[in-house]
């Protein structure tokens, strides 16, 4: 198990990930550990490479080319990522919670963002439940 301090930590740099990105209304970054403690990738949301950071007030356009940080993260990984930890600095919605079970990640940290959590309940809803049918486990971290 890991203690705060490495939670801390890891939640510390995924918060310093989540900078990175464009987005000027929600920041996610995103930071995969694996057992040994030690990093095996980052993500940020944002737009895909090689495609342009533009009209990212309107909303309807961003959200239709935004990848999340959790995908990033998994994306960007030069190896496997099965049995690693993921920290993240909002709850994943159901997409990146399917991305993250298919990756073989076993254990979700992610920071409360009572206001987010309620926005969005339905599909957090969605999340745990996919997290509990697989057997991933998942705190917040505070």
């Amino acid at each position: 198990m890991i203690d705060n301090k490495w939670h801390n930590r890891f939640m510390e740099l995924a918060e310093h990930v989540a900078q990175w990105s464009r987005d000027p209304s929600t920041k996610v970054g995103a930071v995969i550990v694996r057992p040994d403690k030690s990093v095996a990738s980052v993500g940020f949301n944002g737009f895909a490479r090689g495609v342009a950071d533009v009209n990212l007030e309107d909303r309807e356009y961003k959200l239709a080319r935004t990848t999340h940080g959790e995908l990033n993260a998994i994306l960007s990984a030069r190896t496997s990522v099965e049995g690693c930890a993921i920290y993240t600095t909002l709850c994943p919605c159901s997409h990146c919670a399917a991305a993250i079970i298919q990756a073989g990640i076993t254990k979700v940290y992610y920071k409360p963002t009572p206001e987010r959590m309620t926005r969005w309940k339905e599909n957090f809803e969605i999340t745990f439940d996919m997290f509990n049918q697989a057997g991933v486990i998942y705190n917040e971290v505070v």
